[in-house]
């Protein structure tokens, strides 16, 4: 042995022909930079090939732990050093592995013993150690430095060695282990919901411990699910003492609160909303003026008045960034006795309002706007619906407040009058408007789902988000102008990729579109002309698909699938917090005051609301996939219609026409042929029997399994009923139905047997791999 090594003496007990401790390896690589294994073992004067061997495994152990990277080939080896930790957040996949999730750099594969330590949405320390043969970068947590939560929701399950409380997605790689004590003294029983506080957080080895705080009532699904989800996505649901103090200290508004401000109670403004709807923000007027023009009124409830600057209630606010809505339940950004009470333009009362004041002429453009801090007083509360029947005649339930109020009855009627000329400002403009239904969850008095209904769009509800983006872009035209401290609503243009896509599917319709820099128009062409179709839902929603997400940014770059150069939010600051610091720069601006000074940068603003919307639609997603494939679970073996909404090269996806459920029908399922995907026709194409599956298909499936961990519902398919329009002209057999082949189906699922084996990969019988699990659940 020709080293000096510190840890000899160790090694020389632990192997009988040692070779250097990874200590001497690290102050080596430390002083002498990268090196190959070859190069390693000649500087230490190794020349005994099990020695060398030895030296290899050694090194790669190391690589694997974090302690070297290793890059290029040969692999060269060097010291990992604090420059090369990085911080994320872990973001859990369902089947057991993860990501470290990072701002500026690719995200870090996490294999599902990294996992072993964290929970989704844990902050960690991490260092990327190898390439895998997929091209992503594995990484090594270092240390957990944030948990996001400390307690959870789960089943509570027994077996022979005790008791675990199960998690949901996306921590069902997490079993918590509980004392039967405190099963007992909680009387909780297995299958039940119960609410768990961590004692102990798990290791490489050991599930986490926990205690059961609260046993849950299984009685209603969708309550329980709610819940979990605010935890697993870490959205505050509960307000602090000092947010509800500051809240409830707020009384209706005073004389001295409305002085200064512009007095509009005279106007008939009026609030349409949905026939659910608690908060009401928005309150419109319109009239005609001389020459044809028109004069609009959009009063927003003045938010900013009561949510002051870095307050208590502020903070709250910029933490949750948006109100989160559930079906039939929401949370929102602010108390109740705000968001319901004060801040909501209830009839028959006074309310703090900010107005955009908004000259048009009698084409739909606009002359002028003013913005001002106000006082309202609505003169009726009106559902869309009402409205709706009011427009087409049917005034049976059209309520006095409506027809019995001259002044209110001409500004609804201006404001429909308005509204046609505003819809063709749209064409005009090419704003983008796919055909693409809504749904909504109708629920019995148990708790379950009782029909999924489609959510229909009538006039008044197209006419209230007319005058809604004619304010917001006001409000953003304002801004500029002033260069106001406030975050503009961008939405960006495709990107090349998805563009070049588009182009190879618009041929199927001989529809020119660029591969590069496409403009609202040519999606508008593809819109218009499959907009008719029987499939055109499958379709827009695969030009929804090519789209890029919008994102609040101090930068204004416009709004590509709305076609505005300039665009904000400026009428909800009561559930979303870009709208609320809108309000505050606009009202500084118009009232000769200072812009507040904020404990946020912009930048720092734009990234969180842009993370807490898409925190917010994705447990929003979540619990409505949930909820169907809980309902789902009941309709195991039985048959429905439904139409291809994706193709891709594992299967199709399917949308059932009655329920408005997607599921798959796995490429195992299709039928008795060898199906090549096509990605340019978006198709599945049969080469022994011709059969052609498309978007717009009309097929008979048969519900054959649905995975809770998963969210996933796996349709068989039965059989083709239609072709669509479009692939009616392709070779599909007889465009009739030659996909009605049962295949067998084959079990789709991971092979989940074990790990690889090594020897710092022991693990003792009874934890991680004990209760017959084999490991935490994939």
């Amino acid at each position: 042995m020709t080293w000096n090594d510190p840890n000899a003496q160790q090694e020389a007990q632990n192997y009988e022909n040692p070779i250097p401790s990874r200590l001497l390896i690290l102050q080596t690589l430390a002083d002498k930079g990268e090196l190959t294994h070859k190069q390693l073992a000649e500087s230490f004067g190794i020349d005994n090939e099990d020695q060398f061997d030895a030296l290899g495994n050694r090194l790669k152990a190391m690589s694997r732990d974090g302690q070297v990277n290793r890059d290029g080939r040969p692999y060269k080896y060097r010291a990992v050093t604090k420059q090369d930790v990085v911080t994320g957040t872990v973001s859990a996949h369902a089947k057991g592995f993860g990501f470290v999730v990072l701002d500026d750099m690719p995200d870090l594969f996490l294999h599902e013993k990294q996992m072993r330590w964290v929970f989704n949405g844990d902050t960690v320390n991490a260092i990327g150690t190898t390439t895998d043969n997929r091209g992503r970068t594995e990484g090594r947590i270092i240390e957990v430095t944030e948990r996001q939560q400390t307690h959870f929701i789960g089943t509570l399950e027994k077996d022979d060695e005790g008791y675990i409380v199960s998690l949901s997605s996306p921590n069902n790689h997490q079993p918590i282990t509980v004392a039967a004590e405190n099963v007992a003294a909680l009387n909780a029983k297995p299958g039940y919901p119960v609410k768990v506080d961590i004692i102990d957080w798990p290791t490489q080895h050991e599930f986490a411990t926990g205690k059961i705080i609260n046993v849950m009532d299984d009685d209603n699904d969708r309550e329980v699910i709610i819940e979990t989800t605010l935890l697993n996505y870490d959205i505050p649901s509960d307000f602090g003492a000092g947010v509800l103090k500051q809240a409830n200290s707020y009384k209706e508004p005073t004389e001295q609160e409305m002085k200064g401000r512009t007095d509009i109670r005279h106007l008939p403004l009026v609030t349409i909303d949905g026939e659910d709807s608690r908060d009401f923000d928005d309150a419109v007027y319109a009239e005609k003026r001389p020459g044809g023009n028109y004069r609009v009124v959009v009063a927003i409830a003045d938010v900013s008045h009561y949510v002051t600057p870095n307050s208590a209630l502020d903070h709250e606010a910029f933490d949750r960034g948006t109100s989160v809505y559930f079906p039939h339940h929401v949370v929102p950004m602010l108390p109740e006795v705000l968001s319901n009470g004060l801040c909501s333009l209830n009839p028959g009362i006074d309310r703090l309002c900010m107005v955009a004041d908004i000259k048009l002429s009698r084409a739909g453009n606009i002359t002028g706007y003013e913005f001002y801090p106000s006082v309202m007083h609505s003169q009726a509360r009106l559902t869309y619906n009402q409205v709706n029947d009011y427009f087409e005649g049917n005034m049976e339930n059209v309520p006095d407040s409506l027809t019995g109020n001259k002044d209110v009855k001409k500004s609804i009627d201006t404001m429909h009058q308005l509204y046609k000329v505003l819809v063709q400002k749209r064409e005009e403009r090419n704003a983008m408007e796919f055909e693409t239904p809504e749904t909504y969850i109708k629920f019995n008095e148990e708790g379950g789902i009782d029909a999924i209904v489609p959510r229909t769009r009538g006039d008044s509800h197209k006419l209230i988000e007319e005058l809604m983006l004619l304010a917001n872009t006001c409000a953003a035209n304002f801004a500029l102008k002033y260069e106001l401290p406030v975050l503009y609503r961008n939405h960006d243009k495709p990107d090349s990729e998805k563009s070049r896509t588009v182009h190879e599917y618009a041929k199927n319709f001989g529809i020119g579109f660029p591969e590069e820099n496409p403009t609202q128009a040519d999606y508008k062409r593809i819109i218009e002309a499959t907009k008719d179709r029987p499939d055109a839902v499958s379709i827009h929603s695969m030009l929804l698909r090519s789209m890029m997400q919008a994102n609040y940014s101090p930068d204004n770059i416009g709004h590509f699938g709305l076609a505005y150069d300039e665009y904000s939010h400026f009428t909800s600051p009561i559930r979303r917090y870009p709208d609320l610091m809108l309000h505050r720069a606009i009202k500084a601006k118009v009232t000769g005051k200072k812009q507040p000074e904020m404990d946020f940068t912009l930048e720092e603003a734009g990234q969180r609301t842009s993370d807490t919307e898409r925190r917010a639609e994705k447990a929003s997603r979540f619990v409505e996939s949930w909820l169907k494939c809980h309902y789902m679970k009941d309709h195991v073996g039985e048959e429905f219609d439904g139409v291809v909404t994706t193709v891709t090269s594992f299967g199709l996806f399917i949308n059932l026409t009655e329920l408005f459920i997607d599921g798959l029908v796995h490429i195992s399922n299709v039928g008795k042929d060898f199906f090549v995907y096509d990605e340019k026709q978006q198709q599945l194409i049969g080469q022994d029997r011709g059969t052609v599956y498309g978007l717009g298909d009309l097929v008979r499936i048969k519900v054959a399994a649905v995975n809770m961990d998963l969210l996933q519902i796996d349709f068989e398919l039965i059989a083709k009923l239609k072709a669509s329009a479009m692939n009616q002209t392709k070779k599909d057999g007889n465009g009739n139905g030659n996909g009605n082949g049962k295949s067998k189906q084959t079990n789709n699922k991971p092979n989940n047997n074990g790990q690889s084996k090594g020897s710092d990969d022991k693990k003792p019988s009874r934890r991680r791999n004990g209760r017959g699990r084999g490991k935490p659940k994939p």
